[in-house]
């Protein structure tokens, strides 16, 4: 095998196992490029000055407003009480008679937040607050949350449904002629896959902790972090119908009036600020959190993007495409792969699928396909294996939720990962037959 390939691999683990130890990717990433500049024979400093610094600064110069509204939109939406009244409403309907139904209305809350355009990294503190005790009530074992909570998070709202406004679905749009309502059969049935999937696995994994005699306690979230809000939090809620109203502004102004993202986030706080004005204590502050939460974040998935820049100008990654691109079978299953690769070596979505925009997607819409076919099975490909252990969203919820890689993360892996990928074996060859 080729030495810089080998390099690319021993990069990949080496930020996987610093990662599990509790290093930030911000301090990880420069240092696996050394290590990737010394397995492949080039200089360290201009490897880290160049490719490194040019993928960190042009996915900053793309997407850092996008990141910006977003967040400040989820923050706006958070301390108005909209997102848990939200929240509270769907409980409603789902109910709270077993302990199934506790995971159906997490899971459920989690999708319409995050379809509503409410930051991954925000949502985590609009869920716990009301989880927690449904948990503890029901005595479901708390791991469990992270079963209902990654479908939710991370999945159908975020690659698959047509007209998400996630950051992951709007990136292709920068780079071809699609839209984020591309491919809708495809979204639709690989959503249905996925749903279906994690119904049964939030099932089974409820089913074997019971009969191992698991409870809520049995695995004590020492250390969660909390934050205000009981059982009977959505009484001081404002009411359910006036806050769909912002989300609803952003999904018609991105997908029937058919605006930019962020002409379309934006408007959609402005909405939330006028509509809720009297519940802020202080809006400054608000939109100050709202602003600083962007971050971490956008800072993150830079740092992984100067990471895949820095491998994509390797001799090994060269080496790699080439044989993708070599692959027998219709291009569009090795721009799966391609994408899958990326996304796990970045642990980021939003960072590995930055990367096959700017390298590799190119070559492929070269090659005749379908931009709204690329667009699709791209972002859905970009969200299976970046759930990786390093990924920046799965150490966030475990640190919130006080829980560990070894207690959680298998329901990550299989709601998640193993889902997607089985949605993309059914997905794909739909796609050829269609495009």
């Amino acid at each position: 095998m080729d030495l810089s390939v080998i390099g690319i691999l021993v990069s990949l683990l080496f930020i996987v196992a610093l990662a599990l130890r509790g290093w930030h990717i911000i301090l990880i990433a420069p240092l696996a490029v050394i290590i990737t500049a010394l397995f492949s024979g080039m200089e360290v400093l201009p490897l880290l000055t160049g490719p490194y610094m040019k993928g960190f600064v042009n996915y900053a110069g793309k997407f850092y407003l996008i990141f910006l509204a977003a967040s400040v939109f989820g923050r706006v939406m958070e301390d108005s009480g909209a997102a848990r009244s939200i929240a509270w409403g769907i409980l409603g309907l789902t109910g709270r008679g077993s302990q199934y139904n506790v995971l159906l209305a997490v899971s459920a809350i989690t999708l319409a937040l995050t379809y509503s355009g409410v930051s991954l990294f925000v949502v985590i503190f609009a869920v716990m607050p009301i989880a927690r005790p449904l948990f503890r009530e029901l005595n479901v074992p708390w791991h469990l949350f992270v079963a209902a909570f990654t479908f939710g998070v991370g999945s159908i709202t975020m690659t698959m449904i047509p007209g998400t406004p996630s950051i992951i679905n709007i990136m292709p749009t920068r780079y071809m002629a699609s839209s984020p309502t591309s491919a809708p059969l495809l979204g639709l049935l690989a959503a249905a896959v996925l749903v279906c999937f994690n119904l049964w696995y939030m099932r089974f994994a409820l089913a074997r902790a019971v009969a191992r005699g698991e409870t809520f306690s049995a695995l004590s979230p020492t250390g969660a972090q909390t934050e205000p809000g009981g059982p009977d939090a959505h009484e001081t809620t404002p009411n359910i119908w006036l806050c769909l109203i912002p989300p609803a502004t952003l999904i018609v102004l991105l997908n029937v009036v058919k605006l930019d993202i962020l002409v379309a986030m934006v408007s959609a706080t402005c909405v939330c600020i006028a509509l809720f004005r009297n519940r802020y204590s202080n809006l400054l502050d608000t939109l100050n959190r709202g602003a600083v939460n962007t971050v971490n974040p956008i800072v993150n998935t830079c740092a992984d993007v100067g990471y895949g820049m820095a491998i994509a100008a390797t001799q090994g990654f060269k080496t790699v495409t080439e044989w993708l691109l070599a692959m027998p079978g219709h291009p569009i299953i090795s721009l799966s792969i391609a994408t899958n690769i990326m996304a796990g070596i970045a642990g980021s979505a939003s960072g590995g699928l930055g990367i096959i925009l700017e390298t590799i997607a190119p070559k492929y819409l070269a090659l005749g396909l379908d931009p709204n076919l690329v667009h699709r099975i791209s972002v859905i490909s970009a969200g299976a294996f970046d759930a990786l252990p390093h990924n920046g969203v799965i150490i966030t919820t475990l640190a919130v939720t006080g829980l560990t890689h070894s207690a959680a993360y298998k329901h990550v892996w299989w709601g998640h990962v193993v889902a997607t990928v089985l949605a993309l074996l059914i997905v794909i060859p739909f796609g050829v037959l269609l495009y």
